[in-house]
């Protein structure tokens, strides 16, 4: 197939344009939530108590804090924090958009960059101050570095490597330099992406797939298997440093009967409206009978996007029913497939009736003539184009009245497209109301604003409640954590050091008052935490102290406790 580059250009080009205006729509919603504020407060360190931090906690997100550094540096803001996600998201978009304009075609690719930017969880994470929509860039950028190696080692002819008798057959210097310069893009952009997250490992799984799929050539497997082996290399000291700090995650539990159903909405879309038609598109598109089987070293959409969408979360998940690891987020780079799926079942479905419209006109120029009837111009013309032209007239939109209506078909998938955008706009809106994330805490530190005076204590229940306060410092000027004995980024931890338990009951024993910054959970008797602190904390404010008022917010309790009157 011949592809015209404007085409190719204008299917990657559109998606990321839609994508980042989709993601910019409410991307200062006013708040930062718990996960958003680390990263906040991390990378406005300096490198060496980021690095410091390292060796305690977060290594798996170490990269991303030293990316963040500068971003941070130029404006500590909300939007700037959340702006780098953003473009991430917008360039996956247009990196799924390429993937389907060079497996099958540039509406396609179109449709696939269109779906993946209007999907639901697409937006979410381009407004998250996180790692995880730079991953899926990641993990889109090398799946197409995969493809575009592939073809070097084959040749580009799909078999060129597939005959034994080719393997030892001379290279010329520049496309054996092609083909080391390809795998050493893959490898590295792999790399880079399972350092942003470790858990993006499983794509090798996924691309390895991909290859037993194609049946694609010993030499191709070979060099896949160097480019793989450097990324395990790369990545085995951050797992074994992240090994040692797997209580980040002990807040995890096994996956339920309802992770595979609410991962599918996720992927596809949560409204009714959209998961049939979604459905019904991947369904097509893995069924054998609309187009003969790739050739042997070929890759097709099927032998990309299905590997991609399903093994990663189903390894993810399976590994989770014993060890839990799993969580939505992780696997967002496996979103990627879904779309490429849907939109090549589309381009299937226009291929099908493409042959149905022919098949019509030939019989009625066929009934024309035993009647003796003028052959129709329109069918003079000829069939129109066929699978392999980039003209994307599809059979009766290609007739309106005798006039060829160009790119009919690629506007109807726009069309459907758009529909899907507004079925799901009440879900876009809502994801960007602060309400929707687990918690606020510039609304945190707001009341605190309110209700404390300078001078005030403050004791945060368990330690990891100076989040707000770390995030939002202001509504916290002029208090005192009277727990705290070493700030968070000079003791390398997260939210601080704290004081030891006897020193703490001594400082709590000259108090008439103190503020209590708890999380809600930490307020329920069942509660017990291990460390002694906490354990003091609970022991002389119920003991001592007498709850006076009280201020809840999303995540967070604000109390206010009186010392008791004494007992005649």
């Amino acid at each position: 197939m011949v592809v015209k580059r404007p085409q190719v250009a204008v299917a990657v080009l559109v998606p990321v344009l839609v994508m980042f205006g989709i993601g910019l729509w409410g991307i200062d919603r006013g708040g930062m939530w718990r996960d958003e504020a680390v990263t906040f407060q991390v990378a406005r360190r300096s490198l060496p108590q980021i690095w410091q931090l390292l060796h305690s906690v977060d290594a798996v997100h170490g990269l991303y804090y030293l990316l963040m550094h500068p971003v941070l540096a130029l404006h500590p803001g909300e939007v700037a924090l959340r702006l780098p996600s953003l473009c991430a998201a917008a360039a996956t978009a247009g990196l799924v958009a390429a993937l389907g304009a060079r497996l099958a075609r540039p509406r396609v690719g179109l449709w696939a960059g269109l779906l993946y930017a209007v999907t639901p969880m697409a937006g979410h994470f381009a407004q998250e101050g996180r790692s995880y929509a730079l991953v899926a860039a990641g993990v889109a950028a090398s799946t197409l570095l995969l493809a575009r190696a592939v073809t070097t080692d084959t040749g580009g002819d799909g078999t060129g490597g597939g005959d034994e008798d080719q393997e030892d057959a001379p290279v010329g210097r520049l496309a054996r330099h092609a083909r080391v310069v390809g795998w050493c893009a893959y490898g590295g952009v792999v790399a880079v992406t399972v350092l942003l997250h470790e858990f993006a490992v499983l794509i090798l799984l996924a691309h390895a797939a991909t290859l037993a799929l194609a049946r694609m050539p010993r030499r191709v497997w070979r060099d896949w298997a160097c480019a793989a082996g450097a990324v395990l290399l790369v990545l085995l000291p951050l797992a074994l440093v992240s090994s040692g700090q797997a209580e980040q995650v002990a807040w995890l539990r096994p996956p339920g009967g309802g992770t595979v159903e609410r991962l599918l909405r996720s992927f596809t879309g949560p409204t009714q409206l959209v998961l049939g038609p979604y459905l019904l598109l991947i369904a097509l598109a893995l069924r054998h009978p609309f187009t003969p089987p790739a050739r042997r070293g070929e890759l097709s959409v099927p032998t990309v996007a299905l590997p991609l969408l399903l093994l990663p979360p189903a390894a993810l998940i399976a590994v989770s029913r014993h060890w839990p690891l799993y969580d939505d987020r992780y696997v967002l780079y496996a979103l990627a497939g879904a779309p490429l799926l849907a939109a090549a079942g589309a381009e299937r479905l226009v291929l099908a009736a493409r042959r149905v419209g022919l098949a019509r006109r030939e019989a009625d120029d066929l009934m024309r003539g035993g009647l003796g009837g003028a052959p129709d111009p329109a069918s003079d013309a000829g069939p129109g184009p066929g699978p392999g032209s980039d003209s994307d007239r599809g059979p009766g939109s290609g007739l309106v009245r005798g006039v060829r209506v160009p790119y009919a078909a690629t506007l109807a998938g726009v069309l459907a497209i758009t529909l899907a955008f507004v079925s799901q706009l009440p879900v876009l809106r809502e994801d960007r109301d602060p309400a929707r994330r687990p918690d606020n805490l510039a609304v945190v530190s707001a009341a605190a604003a309110q209700r404390m005076d300078p001078g005030d204590p403050v004791l945060f229940l368990p330690s990891l409640g100076r989040r707000s306060a770390l995030a939002y410092p202001k509504g916290f000027h002029g208090t005192r954590d009277i727990a705290l004995e070493e700030p968070a980024p000079v003791s390398g931890t997260l939210y601080g050091r704290e004081t030891g338990p006897d020193e703490l009951r001594r400082r709590l024993a000259g108090l008439d008052r103190v503020w209590v910054v708890a999380e809600p959970y930490a307020l329920k008797p069942a509660w017990d935490p291990s460390d002694p602190t906490e354990r003091v904390k609970l022991a002389v404010v119920g003991e001592e102290f007498v709850p006076r008022a009280e201020f809840v917010r999303k995540g967070s309790i604000l109390r206010l406790y009186v010392r008791r009157a004494p007992t005649m």
